[in-house]
């Protein structure tokens, strides 16, 4: 027995007309965005290569003027203060002036170095700016706060947090008894001990303190939880 199949005869009406058209504009809206954003995701990583190439060109020509030596302190090197505490909070702490080295770039742009931080369980070497600003976290990791590297104190180091791994990106991955390495301009590199890792809010600037009973350490900052908090590693000068 035949069949005989019929369709229905569909009628589109100007209002299905102008969905479709709708449609099409937001498909076409969206593919636009998503090529935007992509694009504008490679030229801020290529921004980034490019600002983080001047530190390793910097790197490269400290490596190259300072004659490192590891330093291995004596039991006497250790000069144990007790601070007041009161007294302390009276006087304000100021930074001395510090040994620097100044690094132009091609594009004619100077910055001022003070240090090389090398990490080696996470892969990790950059110069350390003299400074610090929006501008130059992008180039290199940057001094906060402290004394001249290698003295006694509290040496503050800031960098800036990529999944990459760049800069501070492994930071989180440190775990107490990692060794990190502080070279000054004279050549001369102590060893650090990390004692101590948290994540701080950002207006808590505690881990700075120079309260460090004589001794010499290291303060490594960094985001975490997307920039909502800051991540603090302590570290120790090694004994």
């Amino acid at each position: 027995m035949n069949q005989i199949l019929t369709t229905e005869k569909v009628y589109v009406t100007p209002e299905m007309k102008k969905r479709k058209l709708i449609y099409k504009l937001e498909f076409f809206v969206s593919v636009f965005l998503v090529c935007l954003l992509f694009s504008y995701y490679i030229y801020a990583e290529y921004d980034r290569n490019k600002a983080e190439q001047v530190s390793r060109e910097m790197l490269a020509q400290l490596r190259y003027e300072v004659d490192t030596t590891v330093i291995t302190p004596e039991e006497d090197d250790v000069i144990v203060v007790i601070l007041d505490k009161e007294q302390e909070s009276q006087h304000q702490y100021e930074p001395p002036k510090v040994d620097t080295a100044t690094y132009t770039s091609t594009d004619g742009v100077d910055y001022t170095t003070e240090s090389i931080l090398k990490i080696p369980s996470i892969n990790l070497e950059y110069v350390v700016l003299s400074k610090t600003s929006p501008d130059l976290l992008f180039v290199s990791l940057n001094k906060y706060w402290g004394p001249e590297p290698n003295t006694i104190g509290n040496y503050c180091i800031v960098g800036h947090y990529y999944e990459s791994g760049k800069m501070f990106g492994n930071l989180r991955k440190l775990k107490n008894g990692d060794i990190a390495e502080l070279t000054d301009l004279s050549g001369k590199t102590l060893k650090y001990e990390v004692i101590d890792k948290y994540i701080v809010e950002p207006t808590d600037t505690s881990c700075t303190s120079q309260r460090t009973n004589g001794r010499r350490e290291l303060t490594l900052i960094t985001c975490t939880n997307h920039g909502k908090q800051r991540l603090v590693v302590k570290l120790r000068e090694v004994q």
